[in-house]
């Protein structure tokens, strides 16, 4: 008799698939838009990561996070790039900073916490990342600040965009 093998999926898998799918989507819409500075960009695709966090945990946000770096480098053209390289630095230094919070006793950071910690430590893997493989020169450093700033006020914006959309899902 022939024994027939199937892969069971469990609600929790088509939910990786369709939230990661959306974050894809939003990812690739987002980097078709113009960049005031290199590797400036407003990070929408973290809402998802960070409703994903609060509703379901860090381990599928992990999950999410990371399939979408995946998936939209493979779609956009950019994997085993610079960009791709890049990217995948900060998305695995952001998902460590939310495990680690989302530890903390309570509540944790809420959302608009952890997406500027999100933002914030995303902006410093890249720019380490950046200047160690790719541009190792002291006037890099220049741009720290213009970035950390630029990942302080998009993890805000993003992180008043979770709570709106979790208000909405809660309701």
């Amino acid at each position: 008799m022939k024994q027939s093998h199937f892969i069971q999926t469990t609600r929790d898998d088509h939910r990786i698939a369709w939230l990661s799918a959306l974050a894809i989507t939003i990812h690739i819409a987002e980097s078709a838009l113009p960049s005031p500075l290199p590797g400036v960009k407003p990070g929408l695709a973290n809402v998802i990561t960070i409703a994903v966090l609060i509703l379901f945990g860090w381990r599928m946000a992990a999950w999410v996070n990371l399939l979408r770096v995946l998936a939209a480098s493979l779609l956009i053209g950019t994997f085993l790039s610079p960009t791709f390289i890049l990217s995948l630095s900060g998305a695995l230094a952001s998902t460590l900073t939310l495990a680690l919070l989302s530890q903390l006793p309570g509540q944790g950071c809420g959302p608009i916490g952890y997406s500027v910690a999100a933002a914030m430590t995303h902006t410093l893997a890249q720019f380490w990342m950046a200047y160690w493989l790719f541009i190792e020169h002291d006037g890099l450093f220049y741009l720290l600040p213009v970035l950390m700033t630029a990942a302080l006020v998009f993890g805000i914006v993003s992180g008043i965009i979770t709570l709106a959309i979790l208000r909405e899902v809660n309701k």
